[in-house]
């Protein structure tokens, strides 16, 4: 018995209007998807190495202007993003008060109200950053949530038109053959653009949950550096 290879190019030449259709949109959402995964690696990759970077400076350095020099140096990091947001909110009370840092009214105002106006700017700063890095993640968990019902609805009308053409014509079984085997083909494809979109949203999704813990982490840890340095504090 002579065995035959289904020819998907043959498949998808011969397939009807609507399941080209679909097909041609479920490529495009594959092609989307992997554009966006790619971009995120290397923004991702940036942003964890600059981190790193300017973290590991800012643990060895208790010169809050030295450290906000070196920020300017890490414009894709979030930690230096949030640096200057609280560093500029420091001068801005500064500026107010027109006094000196070591100023007893300056300590004052900080103790009273400068803590909460310094971790409202740290938490805009790690808005921000979490704005940036989340771009076009929604979109990548749209299609992986869409793709797959795409990919069924040409699958079923590829189908009912098998049955269709099987209904009216009278035709064997070998005669739709084909039919149902492009409709398949939708569904196989609208598994293959959703499976990498699904997966990288979640690796990216996961990869933002930990920037932002570490994001908050870094936001105390700026607080106990203007304690110590500003106040003239020491952590408990």
């Amino acid at each position: 018995m002579e065995v035959k290879h289904l020819d998907l190019l043959q498949i998808l030449m011969e397939s009807g209007i609507v399941v080209k259709l679909v097909l041609l949109i479920l490529i495009g959402c594959s092609v989307l998807s992997w554009a966006i995964i790619f971009q995120k690696k290397k923004k991702f990759q940036l942003t964890e190495q600059e981190d790193e970077k300017f973290y590991g400076f800012f643990k060895n350095s208790n010169n809050i202007v030295e450290i906000k020099n070196t920020a300017n140096e890490f414009s894709a990091s979030p930690l230096s993003q949030m640096y200057h947001c609280g560093y500029d909110e420091l001068t801005k009370i500064k500026e107010k008060l027109g006094e000196s840092g070591q100023n007893e009214k300056f300590r004052h105002y900080i103790n009273n109200h400068g803590i909460t106006a310094l971790e409202r700017s740290l938490k805009q700063g790690a808005n921000v950053s979490r704005v940036r890095l989340s771009d076009r993640l929604a979109l990548l968990a749209t299609i992986g949530s869409v793709t797959p019902f795409i990919g069924l609805f040409g699958t079923v009308w590829g189908i009912i038109d098998s049955f269709a053409g099987l209904a009216s014509g009278g035709g064997s079984i070998e005669a739709v053959a084909p039919g149902i085997a492009e409709a398949l083909v939708a569904t196989a494809v609208g598994l293959a653009a959703a499976i990498p979109a699904v997966w990288g949203y979640n690796t990216y999704n996961t990869k933002l949950a930990l920037m932002t813990t570490r994001m908050e982490n870094f936001g105390q840890e700026f607080l106990n550096l203007i304690e110590r340095n500003v106040l003239g504090q020491k952590e408990e």
